[in-house]
């Protein structure tokens, strides 16, 4: 393990990771706009890749999402390449309760890329509780979706969710850290 992370940490000279979060097929039923989310993300799995950026995929487990169900897998279009970690979770901030972190060291990665679902919950969590563990987060703003809760009493539509969330990730300050939100097109880019 000590060599692979050396080696990684070398080919990994960005400092970033690239984090998906519950593209789930259970979760992305239910999000708005899902296929062109999804299209966006396999893009910037590509990208990162090819740039030598590590890739880490966090999934969800919960009373709806049962390991090893159809609906708790992955989305059949993004599939994690050998070596890839897969961070298991239960709560809503991906780095609660689980080893993110070490996943994050092990291959070099210091700041955060942050794309996938649940605007409102597991990326917003996900975002700030990355940001207050002292990783600069950057939102992929275009590459996170969410369903429609307004029904359930919430008081805004989706892309709103999308909307505010993207403003929060770029104005969020904290001592010695911030947020940041960038496209999928140029978040790679350069």
């Amino acid at each position: 393990m000590a060599v692979r992370t050396v080696q990684a940490m070398r080919e990994n000279s960005s400092g970033r990771g690239l984090v998906v979060v519950d593209v789930q097929v259970r979760v992305m039923e239910s999000c708005v706009d899902s296929a062109a989310v999804v299209a966006r993300i396999a893009g910037l799995v590509e990208e990162a890749r090819g740039k030598g950026i590590p890739v880490i995929w966090v999934r969800h487990r919960s009373d709806e999402l049962v390991p090893d169900s159809a609906g708790w897998q992955i989305v059949p279009e993004l599939v994690p390449a050998p070596g890839e970690p897969i961070v298991e979770k239960t709560y809503g901030d991906a780095f609660a309760e689980t080893d993110l972190s070490e996943r994050l060291a092990e291959v070099g990665a210091t700041s955060v890329v942050l794309c996938g679902a649940q605007t409102d919950a597991c990326i917003r969590s996900t975002l700030f509780g990355g940001l207050h563990r002292g990783y600069p987060v950057t939102l992929v703003g275009d590459a996170h979706t969410t369903e429609d809760l307004q029904s359930y009493g919430v008081g805004y539509s989706p892309e709103q969710a999308a909307a505010v969330l993207n403003a929060w990730a770029a104005w969020t300050r904290l001592p010695g850290v911030s947020g940041s939100v960038m496209s999928a097109k140029e978040v790679f880019a350069g």
